[in-house]
């Protein structure tokens, strides 16, 4: 028999799940509970589960485990990196961020990326998998078991494309929210997207309440070919409707994030450009300086941001610098995996 991964049900399927052993409806939720609430990893932990029950679960499912593989901190930022190890031996990566409005965490939805946008080391070794909606949730469970901290939000922005693993995240947000277990507002989620027009589309049907994140990075397809494969299948102007429809489907602000690369996207013509794009959309702009540890000759200073950042407010656009944590331990998504794939993970 194949074990099924019982930590990515619902309650619901997880109640239709437990029919086949014939137990009564409220032993399901006390399962869920030991799952979300106490989250236990462990079949023989669950107390006030008769064992013959617990024996017949061990039996046809299995508990999402993963394992601190290592774990950076800075020294001069409240920031941590986790390197997870999944059960099947694959990592990914996990960042514990300590901001005024409290504690956010920066997970992965895939192991690995097939995206492959030149400034971004995730998908440098390829796509592996996609993640389950229970490894999503173990990276908050594991993170807040070794670290004590609460988080107060979630991003997904760390390893892979979430609208790439469309269904398994939207199941992972539908945990992530149930009253059982973490129970966190979607408006305290952001999911980052490199632009897949289609999956846009169907999560503004969805009406979550969170926070979509666009990395943009180009006002013209010239540039943003160049630097973003996907926009060679859905071009800036098939992006830019699907985000006009869903900021107006949501009523949501819609961010997008703008890696300011030196001689690259910082003009005075960019910023005319990014301006007229984004003319009548609610949004906010991030600007971030390029991820300097890649060898494709990119960079950034501090002042190259913000004088585009000028340029921008004088357009009148809402433009930030996005703070930017943990410089000091690679906290950019994929360096640290990537660093398994350069010498072996003890040597590091």
């Amino acid at each position: 028999m194949v074990k099924k991964d019982i930590a990515s049900y619902s309650l619901d399927k997880l109640t239709a799940q437990l029919l086949q052993f014939e137990v009564k409806k409220y032993r399901s939720k006390q399962v869920y509970e030991w799952l979300h609430d106490k989250k236990v990893v462990d079949f023989a932990e669950m107390s006030n589960i008769p064992l013959s029950l617990r024996t017949k679960l061990n039996d046809a499912f299995y508990i999402n485990d993963i394992k601190i593989a290592r774990k950076l901190e800075s020294s001069t930022e409240n920031t941590v990196k986790y390197l997870y190890r999944l059960m099947d031996g694959n990592y990914i990566e996990t960042v514990l961020m300590d901001y005024k409005h409290g504690n956010s965490l920066c997970i992965s939805t895939q192991v690995g990326c097939r995206m492959g946008c030149r400034f971004c080391a995730s998908g440098e070794s390829g796509f592996v998998r996609n993640l389950a909606p229970s490894e999503m949730l173990s990276q908050i469970y594991e993170t807040q078991r070794e670290s004590g901290a609460v988080v107060n939000s979630v991003v997904l922005m760390g390893i892979g494309e979430p609208l790439d693993n469309f269904d398994n995240t939207i199941d992972f947000l539908k945990l992530l929210s149930f009253e059982t277990g973490k129970n966190m507002s979607l408006r305290r989620v952001s999911l980052s997207t490199c632009g897949l027009v289609p999956e846009i589309y169907k999560l503004a049907e969805l009406r979550l309440g969170l926070t979509l994140s666009v990395s943009l990075h180009a006002y013209n397809d010239e540039k943003r070919n160049r630097l973003m494969p996907v926009n060679k299948k859905y071009n800036i102007s098939e992006l830019m409707k699907s985000c006009k429809y869903y900021a107006e489907k949501t009523g949501r602000r819609i961010s997008f994030e703008y890696a300011v690369i030196a001689g690259e996207n910082n003009s005075e013509e960019d910023a005319d450009g990014l301006l007229r794009l984004l003319s009548g959309i609610n949004c906010h702009v991030n600007l971030i300086p390029v991820n300097q540890a890649k060898e494709q000759g990119f960079k950034a200073t501090k002042k190259d941001c913000e004088d585009f950042l000028s340029m921008l407010s004088r357009g009148g656009l809402n433009v930030t610098i996005r703070r930017t944590l943990g410089a000091d331990i690679n906290a950019a998504c994929g360096q640290l995996r990537g660093q398994l794939y350069k010498k072996p993970l003890n040597d590091m």
